[in-house]
Order: structure tokens, then C-alpha cells, then sequence
């Protein structure tokens, strides 16, 4: 029976863990043969051994995505393993949050530099290896929206749509798909870092009542990066639970 991703080279930036562990062993379970990024390698060589142990086929590549030297040899890594690259995830990101008065500019860059400036990086050089037919999903946020506390993370959010936006226009003519989605509260380790009473106040805010579960964001994944979506491009789309409809 035909898997939705049979012979496609996938890459998944932010993989050892959360939304982007579930993409790779949904991915994996698809067809797809995966190239696990990440900066942390022992969870991420458990996610590779894991889908191995499922009868998938995958990698685990070293990658810190704000980091041009790193990004390249995580593209030559992926060459060199499978000699091509049809699908790129970029759900790589990480959160510094406080009021904007309080937040030093340390902080800014960090946030800048891994989620909007990773993104440009993996994108650049993942799209220079593409095909005809090639997807790429980039990570936004229901921050986007504006979130106290998060100027940081919801400026380097709102850029990732600008960039899928018009990386969408530069590669139509190749037929390669670009669009984001932009997730809600959704049931990893980082809303589980959040503090409780204000964690409880995110999902009060959730019109479908609960935090997203991470297969939720991984499935959307799946769509955007299948020959299902053909046609989607330049979108942002809210994998929130309706959150954002009563914002």
C-alpha cells in the first residue's frame, strides 16, 4: 500500500522532542526518510532509534540552525546520506520571555537569530537542493497576533510569514510549495514550562477546550508536505484549537 511520503527526503529542524519528534515519527511511519536535526544529540539519536526500531529509515544530524557553517554541513550531511532533499520542516524555535522594559537585547538576538534567522538559513540552502514538487513549512504562532511578554518571539514569528510569503512567490516557478503554520498552546515540554496558573489561563482561552496535542501540528505538517496539497502556497495556517478566532 502507498505511503504518503514513499521516496521522499524530509528534514526536521527542532526534532528531538515536542512538535518536531512527532512530525519525524509521523513522517518516518509516511514513507518519508528522515533527517532529524537538532542541537541536543542524545534525545535526538533515541527519536532516530525509535523510528529504526519501527522499521523507518533516518538520520540524526547535529544542527544548530542560527548558524550558517552548521546549516550548510547539515545540508551536505543529507546530500551525502540521500542525494536529495524533497521536504523541509522548520520547526526549530525556542522562547525568552519577559516584558518588553526587562528584556535585554541578548535575549532579543537569541530569538531573532534561531527562529527567524534559522529559518532563512535552512530554507536557503535546503531550496538551493530542490526539486520540482519540493514543500517547505515553516513555524509562525498564535503569538503573532500580539502575546504580553513575547515581543521578542512574536516579532520573529510575524517575520516567518513575511519570509514564507515571499520565498513562496520566488519559487512558484519551480512548482515548490512554501507555507507556515502557526500553532496554539500546544501539549510540549515548552508550554509545560510555562507556570501553572498562567498555562491553565491559555487553555481557558482554547474555544475547543483543551491544549493541542502535538500529532494535531504533526498532521498538519503531513498535508502541507504531500502532493495533497499541491496548490497551497504563500499560507499561514492556525492549528490553534480556534483560539485565534476569538482573539
Amino acid at each position: 500500500m502507498m505511503k504518503r511520503l514513499d521516496g521522499k527526503v524530509a528534514i526536521i529542524t527542532g526534532a528531538a522532542a515536542g512538535i518536531g519528534e512527532t512530525t519525524a515519527r509521523l513522517f518516518a511511519a509516511e514513507g518519508a526518510k528522515v533527517v532529524a536535526c537538532d542541537v541536543s544529540m542524545e534525545p535526538l539519536e533515541e527519536v532516530v532509534g525509535a523510528i529504526k526500531a519501527d522499521g523507518g529509515e533516518a538520520i540524526a544530524v547535529k544542527c544548530d540552525v542560527s548558524q550558517e557553517n552548521a546549516v550548510k554541513e547539515m545540508i551536505l550531511a543529507t546530500m551525502k546520506e540521500f542525494d536529495k532533499i524533497d521536504i523541509l520542516i522548520n520547526n526549530a524555535g525556542i522562547t525568552r520571555d519577559t516584558l518588553t522594559p526587562r528584556m535585554s537585547v541578548e535575549n532579543w538576538d537569541l530569538v531573532m537569530s534561531i527562529n527567524l534567522k534559522g529559518t532563512f538559513l535552512c530554507s536557503k540552502y535546503a531550496l538551493a537542493k530542490m526539486e520540482r514538487g519540493g514543500k517547505v513549512v515553516n513555524t509562525a504562532s498564535i503569538a503573532t497576533l500580539g502575546n504580553k511578554g513575547q515581543s521578542n518571539y512574536a516579532a520573529s514569528k510575524m517575520g516567518v510569514i513575511g519570509l514564507t510569503r515571499t520565498l513562496a512567490l520566488e519559487y512558484a516557478r519551480k512548482k515548490i510549495c512554501i507555507n507556515a503554520i502557526a500553532p496554539g498552546a500546544v501539549d510540549t515540554p515548552m508550554l509545560q514550562a510555562v507556570p501553572e496558573k498562567m498555562r491553565e489561563k491559555m487553555i481557558e482561552m482554547i474555544p475547543l477546550g483543551e491544549a493541542i496535542p502535538p500529532i494535531d501540528i504533526a498532521r498538519a505538517h503531513l498535508f502541507l508536505a504531500s502532493d495533497e496539497a499541491n496548490f497551497i502556497t504563500g499560507q499561514c495556517i492556525f492549528v490553534d484549537g480556534g483560539m485565534s478566532v476569538g482573539i
